[in-house]
């Protein structure tokens, strides 16, 4: 069946490109006039601009206090934690996945794969992705540890980039040619491709290195219909209701022609604003033990939330 033999190596791939190209990283360089948002719309707006200046570094350390940001360091360099990839769906194989593209003449494994696998096969990869949106979708609603704002959002994630995935030219072996060496060839240029690359290169190291390689998946992605920029340049952000250090933002943007309408709630800590379930997981990051990785961690976001 094609479900059982291709799906699981094509859609988690493709869905993880996806959103990681929403966190594309580069060095840390503060915008021009850069100032400290004092209002919740503004902490947002500033989320959404690190992304669009493919600025992950920087999104690292507005989306958390300073005291913790340094606790998350520490973690990644002790291997507890590669927060902020934690956003991303399969974050626990990002290093294998980025490992695997970086090995030498992987490009022909990966044609040679797609050639025999996927290429041309439009109607089942067509039918796979309404399966898996449907799955998911399921997921999303039963999973106790979301908050009502982020299954409400997830909900709308999953059916746009499952209807994407449904009319997607995954099939044409042409673009398939030119994009997989690109691919390849960005991964290498990270220098993250040891096992234990990230590890390694730490917290901003590896986001500096990773630049250049979620940019690249950034453009591919566009030339496939999943254009981040766009989604991100287009965002509605607006203030829906405030109480004291609590608010609630509406955050309105479009993906792949799909409308999103949806909202995150944020906190105010030392002055400062911040995405209140985001926070929760970098909490949750930042405390896990050697000997807890798993136990410790809230369920892993299906898709990748903007900001």
């Amino acid at each position: 069946m094609f479900w059982n033999r291709r799906l699981p190596r094509l859609l988690p791939i493709a869905v993880t490109l996806a959103f990681a190209t929403a966190l594309a990283g580069c060095d840390r360089v503060p915008a021009p006039g850069e100032a400290t948002p004092t209002l919740p719309a503004q902490a947002v707006q500033q989320l959404v601009d690190d992304l669009r200046r493919d600025d992950l570094a920087a999104y690292a350390e507005h989306a958390v206090p300073p005291a913790l940001h340094a606790r998350l360091e520490t973690a990644w360099s002790e291997g507890r934690t590669l927060w902020p990839l934690t956003e991303l769906p399969l974050d626990q194989k990002f290093q294998g996945f980025l490992t695997a593209l970086a090995e030498p003449r992987s490009e022909e494994k990966l044609l040679s794969t797609y050639q025999r696998q996927f290429a041309g096969a439009q109607a089942e990869i067509r039918t796979a992705a309404t399966t898996l949106g449907l799955f998911t979708t399921q997921y999303v609603a039963k999973e106790a540890g979301y908050s009502e704002e982020e299954r409400d959002h997830y909900r709308q994630l999953v059916a746009a980039l499952a209807h994407w995935g449904q009319r997607a030219p995954l099939a044409d072996a042409t673009r398939a040619r030119r994009a997989i060496p690109q691919v390849t060839w960005a991964a290498r240029a990270t220098g993250l491709g040891h096992p234990d690359g990230l590890r390694r290169a730490g917290m901003k190291g590896s986001l500096r290195r990773l630049g250049p390689f979620f940019v690249r998946m950034e453009r591919l992605l566009a030339e496939y219909g999943l254009d981040f920029d766009a989604a991100l340049a287009g965002a509605r952000i607006t203030l829906a209701e405030q109480t004291d250090d609590r608010a609630r933002v509406r955050l309105q943007y479009t993906l792949a022609g799909e409308p999103i309408d949806a909202f995150v709630r944020l906190e105010r800590r030392d002055g400062r604003w911040y995405l209140s379930d985001l926070l929760r997981r970098a909490e949750a990051e930042a405390a896990v033990t050697a000997s807890g990785l798993q136990a410790a961690r809230p369920p892993r976001s299906p898709v990748r939330q903007l900001p």
